[in-house]
């Protein structure tokens, strides 16, 4: 007969697990995926290293699940920043305005999440949070067409570009510890153009 878990024991590995990656996110938010390793993550979630090695089978499986959890956080943040507002010169705004602001408050996270060197496995994810975002920006893009705010454009194609535009101008600041502020403004300034906001 099979051994099936009690809803106590299943409770209590849901538990340790979710200690294991909550370490590891703010490893990665203090050192960057390098500086995140799986002995000091055993550390920081007060376990043995066996023990992390029980929830995931290597450092890739783990970092996987920490680019998921720290990515779906980041993508919430910006289609609630979205969703808040009403038109579409707003919402580009909202976006930019939240993406780049939570970015800039943690830099090491933010580049980890955007361009550092990673394994394969975390490389996936980091494409899976690309598409999330864009699919934030089309929605708005796509409403903002409709009610004629915005020109006829692809929105899915607009979209993506941007993302990688704002991504890309992000990236040398955050690695070299310089992004400020005052990035946010010009930011905001490039997607309106991009998009066609009327002035």
């Amino acid at each position: 007969m099979a051994y099936r878990r009690t809803p106590g024991v299943e409770a209590r590995l849901t538990a340790s697990r979710d200690r294991v990656v909550r370490a590891a996110l703010e490893l990665v938010a203090e050192h960057g995926y390098r500086g995140c390793v799986v002995s000091a993550v055993a550390e920081r979630a007060e376990m043995a290293t066996g023990s992390v090695y029980r929830h995931f089978p290597g450092k890739a499986d783990l970092m996987a699940e920490v680019f998921r959890t720290a990515s779906r956080r980041e993508v919430d943040a910006v289609a609630r920043a979205a969703a808040l507002e009403t038109d579409a010169r707003a919402r580009a705004a909202a976006v930019v305005e939240t993406f780049a602001g939570r970015a800039l408050r943690a830099p090491r996270l933010a580049y980890a999440l955007l361009a550092e060197p990673v394994d394969p496995a975390v490389e996936a994810e980091r494409l899976v949070f690309r598409r999330a975002y864009a699919d934030v920006f089309t929605a708005f893009i796509a409403a903002g067409v409709a009610s004629g705010e915005l020109p006829p454009q692809d929105a899915a194609l607009t979209a993506t570009a941007l993302v990688g535009a704002i991504g890309e101008a992000l990236v040398g600041p955050l690695a070299a510890g310089t992004a400020d502020t005052g990035t946010v403004p010009d930011l905001i300034a490039f997607v309106h153009r991009a998009l066609g906001v009327p002035r």
